[in-house]
């Protein structure tokens, strides 16, 4: 494991953890959200955000302190906790936002690290280039290249107890983050960015976020703590969290504040659209929408950034509990349903299934059925892949229904798993509560736990009897395999 990071309890590719930020004296529990503190416009004070949203940690741009006179010497004088008023852990961007938006900076790795750890900076991070979607193969691994070289410069540099992060790059092209991630997690620094995805969310491209992060993932080591740079939706974070993202920065809370924008768990609404608010937030107790809406400007900026901070903070409560349950999954389910977009995002997410299923726990609370997702999660891959541990003999039943005693064994059948040994059924997953009206996904993925048992038993009889299956079940099922509906007189 890596010093600063140590795991505590995962569920699919999510994970609780702890980061120890020893220039801060504080350990961190994620998964956890920085919010993001323009040091030139503070929406809502580092202080309260600590105080009264329970932040620990939080991010602001080196970049803009470095470039303006008067927060230069501030920061130099007093020091970055005492010029923004927070006791947690705070982490410095390095100016690449600045470098995507504008095409140049004035500030190279070495000062602006040298920077960071002069003002008190935390975790420091070099400049890499964030190299924007959709862009050639060629150009993203250039700039890849140009990060890569960055990131190992920053190695030499003395930082002292600053922890350092390595920017993960590569555009939209898998074969480039996995490279860059295995880049990354073998060098010495502490923190790992997925970088440049914030075009992919403003474009609700949700699924090409899901394959980018899985690709990072496959080349970071399990121990690795993921940072998802602007990820600051709560809509998105239980997804995020399940591909195994583990800290979030948002400037959301704020900028959606700022044109009066009002953030829910399931998207973002317009404050003049709200007659009721549906939040139990202390703003939304307090106040009815006429009463925000009758606010100042910065009142109501200020009221709605606080609304904002609590949907926020709260989903990532929500989260941890879910991970600690073990339904994080039944989590993304629900939130995939929220937007068409989202539900690309999961569905992207079942892709992955066999990734995920290397960290996903063998054993957890109760697996719901909840759409035809469900047959393909990472627990339906695991059971099939189990089936080739077992060796059934003779003639064997695999059944929906009872016990046979006209067989040598007489397994059940379970949609979407598949077959098992009845002394099984008690055991997590194929304990799953599962609807009566199934789709067809659930049988289609339990057939193919049927084809993956014969052809693991080439020597075994097999005859299966079913409640109806859907032809496009069936159409799986072994030709050697005797078939027939318990529904049949």
């Amino acid at each position: 494991m890596r010093d600063h990071f140590e795991l505590q309890d995962a569920d699919a590719g999510g994970r609780i953890g702890e980061l120890t930020v020893p220039r801060a004296g504080v350990t961190v529990e994620t998964p956890a959200l920085l919010p993001v503190i323009n040091p030139n416009l503070q929406t809502i004070s580092p202080a309260r955000l600590h105080e009264e949203f329970g932040a620990e940690i939080l991010i602001t741009n080196s970049y803009i302190i470095h470039n303006n006179d008067d927060l230069r010497e501030s920061a130099r004088e007093q020091g970055l906790h005492e010029l923004l008023d927070f006791d947690g852990a705070i982490m410095t961007d390095s100016g690449s936002f600045q470098l995507s938006e504008y095409g140049e900076i004035d500030v190279t790795t070495d000062e602006i690290l040298r920077f960071q750890r002069e003002i008190g900076s935390d975790i420091g991070t070099p400049v890499d280039i964030p190299t924007p979607p959709d862009v050639s193969h060629e150009r993203a691994e250039a700039e890849l290249e140009t990060t890569k070289e960055r990131i190992e410069a920053a190695e030499s540099i003395d930082t002292g107890e600053m922890l350092l992060t390595a920017p993960v790059q590569g555009s939209t092209h898998p074969d480039l983050r996995e490279r860059a991630g295995a880049h990354a997690d073998g060098t010495d620094h502490d923190v790992f960015p997925i970088g440049a995805v914030v075009p992919l969310m403003n474009e609700y491209r949700y699924g090409d976020m899901v394959d980018v992060v899985a690709a990072a993932k496959r080349g970071l080591g399990v121990d690795a703590p993921v940072h998802l740079f602007g990820a600051g939706h709560p809509m998105m974070f239980a997804l995020a969290v399940a591909m195994g993202c583990d800290l979030f920065d948002s400037a959301a809370y704020a900028l959606y504040a700022r044109d009066d924008r009002y953030l829910t768990v399931r998207g973002t609404e317009q404050l003049d659209d709200l007659d009721y608010l549906p939040c139990s937030c202390t703003v939304c107790t307090d106040s009815t929408g006429e009463d925000l809406r009758a606010l100042n400007a910065k009142a109501r900026e200020e009221a709605l950034a606080a609304h904002n901070l609590h949907v926020t903070f709260t989903e990532i409560r929500r989260i941890k509990q879910a991970i600690r349950s073990g339904d994080l999954l039944e989590l993304v389910e629900e939130r995939a349903r929220s937007h068409p977009a989202m539900l690309d995002g999961y569905r992207a997410l079942c892709e992955h299934s066999e990734q995920l299923e290397r960290e996903d726990p063998v054993s957890k609370s109760t697996f719901f059925y909840l759409s035809s997702e469900s047959a393909n999660r990472p627990e339906v891959h695991r059971h099939h892949r189990r089936l080739d541990r077992l060796d059934p003999e003779g003639q064997v039943l695999l059944t929906e229904g009872d016990s046979s005693n006209n067989y040598d064994e007489s397994w059940r059948i379970v949609p979407p798993f598949g077959p098992f040994p009845r002394a099984l059924s008690e055991t997590y997953p194929l304990t799953a509560e599962v609807p009566d009206r199934l789709d067809a996904s659930a049988y289609e993925a339990a057939a193919d736990g049927v084809a993956r048992l014969v052809e693991s038993n080439p020597d075994t009889e097999f005859t299966l009897g079913h409640w109806d299956w859907p032809a496009s079940a069936l159409d799986r099922v072994p030709e050697r395999v005797e078939s027939f509906s318990l529904g049949d007189p």
